[in-house]
């Protein structure tokens, strides 16, 4: 983790500021998020099914389970001294580029694009890629925005 003053932010912008450990994707995790938002869609889930349809005979996870590890993966990346609190204010744009098969490694890889003050903060736009392990393309590239404040 790399510690910061909110004075050193907008020096950092345009830098990579962060690559997370690897993580695997279980099918445990896939059930678990496919319960908690209803999408309980075959491609997911089914795992005989997955066996015969789908490319690699896997199930693969949900798009949005991928984005919602953004939090966990890139959330260590900065120490800010004095941070009270951030709090996520949404995306620009989120691209799914690759299926993320069960039992893959994924990790964050960000880069901050932009630091503005924002109601009595700072917004920190950033580049957040979930890498696959042994793959060319990642599975998500996502423009994120957060604020945090003294």
């Amino acid at each position: 983790m790399k510690q910061v003053t909110f004075e050193d932010l907008p020096g950092l912008a345009g830098q990579e500021i962060g690559v997370s450990d690897w993580v695997e994707i279980d099918q445990d995790r896939i059930n678990k998020f496919a319960d908690a938002t209803g999408d309980h869609q075959w491609i997911h889930i089914d795992i005989a099914r997955a066996a015969r349809e789908m490319p690699g005979g896997k199930t693969i996870a949900h798009g949005y389970l991928t984005l919602s590890l953004i939090p966990w993966l890139a959330g260590g990346f900065l120490e800010i001294e004095g941070m009270t609190r951030g709090i996520n204010y949404g995306s620009n744009k989120v691209r799914f580029t690759n299926m993320v098969p069960v039992g893959s490694r994924v990790r964050a890889r960000s880069k901050l694009l932009t630091v503005e003050p924002r109601g009595g903060g700072l917004q920190l736009t950033s580049e957040v890629t979930i890498e696959i392990e042994g793959e060319q393309r990642p599975a998500c590239v996502a423009e994120t925005i957060g604020i945090v404040f003294k």
